[in-house]
C-alpha cells in the first residue's frame, strides 16, 4: 500500500510543531518528556495500556505494556503511553457494579478516541484484558482508523482443587451447589481460593477469549496470540513483536478499516461459532461493525451460523480451557480448518500486510492426533453453530440463546416473573423455582438496567442446583461467556421501552425453542394489547452521572447497545 497519506500526516505534524505561535509550547512539551529534535520526524505511536490491579484480567499487562513500548523505540517510532479503566465483570457479578460493565465498553472507545485523536497519533498499540477491554478498543480502532493493533493479555491458568481443575465459572456453580446441599462450606471455600491462580483472563471460551479468538481471525491480532496464557514468557514477546508489526503497518499505511471489512468480519464470527463462544460477541461485533461503519445485521450471525459447526469442545458447555486449545494449536489450526472447509475469506488483508490464506500457508489442514481439543469437520461436536438468533413476539427483534450442550434446546412454562436480577436470585437460592419453570428477568437491559448486567450469578446457581437443563431463563439484560443452559438474553425492544417482555405476568405459558427459532408469549394478541396499553414505563433507576448518560444515549441490543447512533 502507498504510505504517502501517512507521510503527509507525519508531514503535517512537522510543520504544526515548527511553524507559527504554537510551535514553542508544542515543542516545548515534547522536549520536557525527553524528546530530541529528531524524534520530530518519527511516528507517535500510543500504548493504550489498560493495566490495573483491580482484577487478575488486567494485573499483568505492565510487562506487555513494556515489551511494547521497548519495540516501539527500537524500531524507529516513539511511544506515547496512556491508560485506558477497566471494570471486572467476575468481581461486579451480581452486584450494582456490574452495571458499569457494558458502559465500560463505550468509556475505553471514548478514551482512546480522545488520546488517539486529541494528540494525533499516528498508530496506537491496545492492550488489554477482561471481557470489555478488547470491544472498546476495537470500536476506538475503527473509529479513529489510524494503524493500530490489538494486543491480548492473555488467559489466565487453570487452578485445582481436590484433583478437579478450576476456572471462574466454577465458583459461581459452586454457590448453587452450596445452596442446594450437594457440597460443604469447607470446598466451597476450597474452590473459592484455588479457581484463580494468578494472571490473566477467564480461563475458558468466555467472553476475554471469544473476543481475543476473533480479533485474531479479525486480522487485527498476531497468529496464536489470542490463546496465551499471560504469564508465559511467550505472550511477553508477541507483544514485542505486535509493536514491530504496527510500524511496518504506519509504513504502508495499513489501517483498520482496510483490516475490518464484512468479509473480515464473517471469519471473525465463523471462528466464534466454531470455538463457541459467547453469546456477547453478537452485541460487541453489532458495534464493532457500527463504528466501522460496515453493514452488519443480529441476522448476519444466524446466517453464519447455519453453515458453520462447533470443532472446538471448551467451556463453559464443553471441556477444555483457552490453554488447552493453544496446546492443540489454537486459532490457527482452527481457521486452517475452516479455510480449506471454503468457510473462510482467504483473500482478508491483516495487520500483518499479508492475507489470512498466506498467514495461514504452514499451519497442518488437519488436527493433530494427540489432542481431543479440534475436531475435523467431518467429525464436529456440532454440526451448525451454537449462537442462534431467536425471534417471536417476546422478542421481534431478535435475541440470543446459546444452544450448545443441551438434551433438549426447547422448553414451554409457566413464566416465573422478577423485575430485577436481585430478585430472581433471591428466588433461586431460596429454591422457589422449580424444574419446568421459566424465568423472567427484565428491566436490566441497556436503558432499563442501565446497562445490561450479565446473569451469570442466577444461571450457575440454577446449574448447581441441577436445573440448568430443566428450567429456562429470559432475559433483556446479558450472559457471562461462562453461561450455560436453556437461557436466552438480549431481549429487544427491552422492558424499559415498552417491549414485550415488561407485558409477562406470572403463571403465563412461555416458549423458548431453538429449534424452530421461537420464543414465545402464549398469550392471544388481544390480551397482550390490552396488558400494553395499560403499561407505563417506570422511572429511570438513575438520574445523574454515567449510568443516567448512558441509559438516554444506549441504542437496542440489538443494534449493539451503542451510545453514538443518530447524533448527528
Amino acid at each position: 500500500m502507498s504510505n504517502s497519506k501517512t507521510e503527509k500526516r507525519l508531514n503535517e505534524r512537522s510543520r504544526q510543531v515548527t511553524e507559527g505561535v504554537a510551535r514553542a509550547p508544542n515543542r516545548s512539551m515534547y522536549y520536557a518528556m525527553g524528546y530530541k529534535e529528531s524524534d520530530f520526524g518519527k511516528p507517535m505511536v500510543g500504548v493504550a495500556n489498560g493495566h490495573s490491579t483491580v482484577t487478575p484480567c488486567n494485573s499483568g499487562l505492565q510487562k506487555l505494556a513494556d515489551a511494547a513500548i521497548a519495540a516501539l523505540e527500537s524500531s524507529g517510532a516513539k511511544a506515547q503511553v496512556f491508560g485506558t479503566p477497566t471494570i471486572s465483570d467476575g468481581i461486579g457479578m451480581g452486584t450494582e457494579g456490574m452495571k458499569y460493565s457494558l458502559v465500560s465498553r463505550e468509556v475505553i472507545a471514548d478514551s482512546i478516541e480522545v488520546c488517539v485523536n486529541g494528540l494525533w497519533q499516528d498508530g496506537v498499540v491496545v492492550i488489554g484484558g477482561c471481557d470489555k477491554n478488547m470491544p472498546g478498543g476495537m470500536m476506538a480502532l475503527a473509529r479513529t482508523n489510524v494503524p493500530g493493533i490489538y494486543v491480548y493479555g492473555g488467559t489466565i491458568m487453570p487452578g485445582h482443587y481436590k484433583g478437579k481443575e478450576l476456572n471462574i465459572v466454577s465458583a459461581f456453580e459452586a454457590v448453587g451447589e452450596f445452596t442446594a446441599g450437594r457440597l460443604s462450606e469447607e470446598d466451597l471455600k476450597g474452590v473459592e481460593q484455588h479457581a484463580c491462580p494468578g494472571s490473566g483472563s477467564c480461563g475458558g471460551m468466555y467472553t476475554a477469549n471469544t473476543m481475543s479468538s476473533s480479533f485474531e481471525a479479525l486480522g487485527m491480532s498476531l497468529p496464536y496470540s489470542s490463546t496465551m496464557a499471560n504469564e508465559d514468557q511467550e505472550k511477553v514477546e508477541s507483544a514485542a513483536q505486535s509493536a514491530r508489526v504496527l510500524v511496518e503497518a504506519i509504513k504502508k499505511n495499513i489501517r483498520p478499516r482496510d483490516v475490518i471489512t464484512k468479509k473480515s468480519i464473517e471469519n471473525a464470527v465463523s471462528v466464534i461459532m466454531a470455538v463457541g463462544g459467547s453469546t456477547n460477541a453478537v452485541l460487541h461485533f453489532l458495534a464493532i461493525a457500527s463504528a466501522a461503519e460496515i453493514d452488519w445485521t443480529i441476522d448476519d450471525f444466524e446466517r453464519i451460523r447455519k453453515r458453520v459447526p462447533v470443532i472446538a469442545d471448551m467451556k463453559p458447555s464443553g471441556t477444555f480451557l483457552a490453554t488447552d486449545l493453544h496446546q492443540a494449536g489454537g486459532i490457527p489450526q482452527i481457521m486452517k480448518i475452516l479455510l480449506d472447509g471454503g468457510l473462510l475469506h482467504g483473500d482478508c488483508l491483516t495487520i500483518t500486510g499479508e492475507t489470512v490464506a498466506e498467514v495461514l500457508k504452514d499451519v497442518p489442514a488437519k488436527p493433530r492426533n494427540d489432542q481431543r481439543v479440534i475436531r475435523p469437520l467431518s467429525n464436529p461436536i456440532y454440526p451448525h453453530g451454537h449462537l442462534a438468533i431467536l425471534k417471536g413476539n417476546i422478542s421481534p427483534e431478535g435475541c440470543v440463546a446459546k444452544i450448545t450442550g443441551l438434551k433438549n434446546p426447547s422448553i414451554t412454562g409457566p413464566a416465573r416473573v422478577f423485575d430485577s436480577e436481585d430478585d430472581a436470585m433471591a428466588a433461586i437460592l431460596a429454591q422457589k423455582i422449580k424444574a419446568g419453570d421459566v424465568v423472567i428477568i427484565r428491566y436490566e437491559g441497556p436503558k432499563g438496567g442501565p446497562g445490561m448486567r450479565e446473569m451469570l450469578a442466577p444461571t450457575s446457581a440454577l446449574v448447581g442446583q441441577g436445573l440448568g437443563e430443566s428450567v429456562g431463563l429470559i432475559t433483556d439484560g446479558r450472559f457471562s461467556g461462562g453461561t450455560w443452559g436453556m437461557v436466552v438474553g438480549h431481549v429487544a425492544p427491552e422492558a424499559f421501552v415498552g417491549g414485550t417482555i415488561a407485558l409477562i405476568q406470572e403463571g403465563d405459558s412461555v416458549t423458548i425453542d431453538a429449534n424452530q427459532l421461537l420464543i414465545q408469549l402464549n398469550v392471544p394478541e388481544e390480551e397482550i394489547a390490552k396488558r400494553r396499553a395499560a403499561w407505563k414505563q417506570p422511572k429511570s433507576r438513575y438520574t445523574r452521572g454515567l449510568l443516567a448518560k448512558y441509559a438516554r444515549l444506549a441504542s437496542s441490543a440489538s443494534l449493539g447497545a451503542v451510545t453514538d447512533l443518530d447524533l448527528k
